[in-house]
């Protein structure tokens, strides 16, 4: 494989390609049939790509997968560059591959603003291919149509209300799969770890069109037919598609499509009470199967899991759901579950799991578990991260408040409360919705996290700390803004014989009162 890689690099006069996780819908959860950069590298994790030079090959990967890649990949082949907090792609490329470089891109698994981006620094060659063989996308044929109660809002007014920003002959361009299943309120619940329909659309003053990938010419003439403005957003819009409509194509500033559905509605709010109280309930009975069960494995575990959530009606998991345990649970998104991996009196168990209802938007949850009695440092790292929790959810919000700042105080309360050799090493927490993992909102260290929190937007909150010598602890809360408060989606309690109630303040404690429902 890598001398098919080679040789397109030697045809094309390159110095470098760069070898993706995702395929031509940018989607963030690749399927490994169609994953270049885990067929080259044998990494598995969501996110992170690949540079391959004339004589070397370099794996990117940010602070959740740095001991994933490690364990992985064949470092005799592959060098991975670990991505700190802060750090990007391009600053860490910088490293290694000299500014001006020809860098090869494949045109239709790469966003026109990341080409632009890297075309700052880097001379880009957009290409056909990269010399690996990955299966091509689905084609959704058998979505369903969620109901006007759950979502709260028609495809006729959504849709409206994006015309109110087009003229006569132009068009809106819209391939972010979320964005698709949002419009047109359609989820396709037949592949695993997602609901999004897999297809593109074309909305214009008098129509709205679906295109799914074997109607691609179609597609590609609809484009090139437009007579106006072609109205789209580069991050989601592949450089491959973006040659059809170049010289028509308007970048939103902000994403109206986005920033739509960021706002969720009244009826999509109780919806996911609903669904996540069915979450806590499948989360619950795990508990009691880990306590009442001796010599059962991780992948035990996260069968019985699976189990749990289709009996409270999940039509699909958000997402392959870590059990980890001991060791394990410091990959921040190991996803083995071995049935090697035996639960012993002592040992700790991470779980971060969801799934989709009828509604199809994913819920998110994790919990740290024990097998028997904790030691004191599972008892310590356990409440260092409970504290974090509680006083990032009682953030008071104000006017402008950002998930970038209730990040930072979290990052400051772990530097004032460090315990040596665990680290926090991703963002605070995410968007929910259509997609498990959703922006605007966000929770971190990055520019999009300085977006306001706005009321009925969804996130997470997910501290945690990590050694990967002894375990990690995580705990995730999905939750949602309403009246400038921030409120809990999730319900299950915290797990008492981990909790030092000693290193809780009087007011954290009565904080924890509000987790005792189920």
């Amino acid at each position: 494989m890598i001398n098919k890689v080679r040789a397109v690099i030697e045809s094309n006069n390159l110095d470098a390609i760069l070898i993706n996780s995702t395929n031509e819908y940018l989607v963030e959860y690749n399927i490994l049939a169609e994953n270049a950069r885990y067929k080259l590298t044998g990494f598995s994790g969501s996110t992170g790509d690949a540079v391959v030079t004339k004589d070397s090959i370099y794996l990117f990967v940010d602070g959740r997968y740095h001991i994933q890649a490690d364990n992985e990949v064949d470092k005799n082949f592959v060098t991975v560059v670990k991505l700190q907090s802060g750090d990007t792609f391009l600053s860490k490329l910088r490293d290694i591959l000299p500014e001006g470089s020809v860098l090869g891109m494949v045109a239709s698994k790469n966003s026109q603003k990341r080409v632009e981006l890297i075309e700052r620094v880097y001379q880009v060659k957009l290409l056909e291919s990269d010399g690996v063989d990955t299966a091509l996308p689905p084609d959704s044929t058998n979505y369903e149509t969620i109901s006007d109660e759950i979502c709260g809002k028609t495809v006729n007014d959504k849709i409206n209300e994006l015309r109110t920003l087009i003229s006569d002959n132009d068009c809106i361009l819209i391939s972010n799969l979320d964005e698709v299943s949002y419009i047109f309120n359609i989820r396709d619940f037949t592949f695993p770890y997602t609901a999004k329909v897999f297809k593109r659309a074309l909305i214009t003053k008098n129509g709205a069109y679906l295109f799914g990938i074997s109607k691609y010419n179609e597609y590609r003439d609809a484009l090139s037919s437009v007579n106006g403005n072609v109205y789209i957003d580069k991050s989601s819009v592949n450089a491959r598609d973006f040659q059809f409509i170049k010289e028509k194509a308007i970048n939103f500033e902000e994403n109206p499509i986005a920033k739509m559905k960021s706002i969720k509605t009244d009826a999509e709010i109780n919806h996911y009470k609903d669904a996540f109280h069915r979450t806590d309930l499948a989360v619950k009975a795990i508990r009691k199967y880990i306590d009442e069960n001796d010599n059962i494995s991780e992948y035990d575990i996260a069968k019985r899991l699976e189990e749990e959530f289709y009996k409270y009606g999940a039509r699909s998991l958000s997402f392959n759901s870590i059990v980890a345990k001991d060791r394990n649970s410091a990959l921040a998104h190991y996803s083995k579950s071995s049935k090697d991996e035996i639960i012993a009196d002592g040992s700790l168990i991470l779980i971060d799991c969801g799934a989709y209802y009828e509604g199809g938007l994913a819920t998110d949850i994790t919990r740290v578990f024990v097998k028997g009695n904790p030691s004191d440092l599972q008892r310590k790292v356990y409440t260092t991260v409970l504290k974090a929790f509680l006083n990032a959810y009682n953030t008071q919000i104000k006017d402008g408040l950002s998930g970038f700042d209730i990040d930072c105080s979290v990052r400051k309360f772990f530097s004032d409360n460090p315990i040596d050799g665990f680290v926090f090493n991703h963002g605070l927490g995410h968007g929910i919705g259509i997609n498990v993992h959703e922006a605007p909102p966000n929770l971190g260290c990055n520019y999009i996290a300085k977006t306001p929190l706005k009321n009925n937007m969804c996130f997470t909150i997910e501290p945690g700390l990590y050694n990967k010598d002894y375990f990690g602890v995580r705990l995730e809360n999905s939750c949602y803004l309403k009246n400038n408060k921030i409120c809990s989606f999730v319900k299950m309690n915290y797990e008492k014989k981990l909790i030092n109630y000693s290193m809780l303040t009087e007011q954290e404690k009565f904080w924890l009162n509000e987790f005792e429902v189920i």
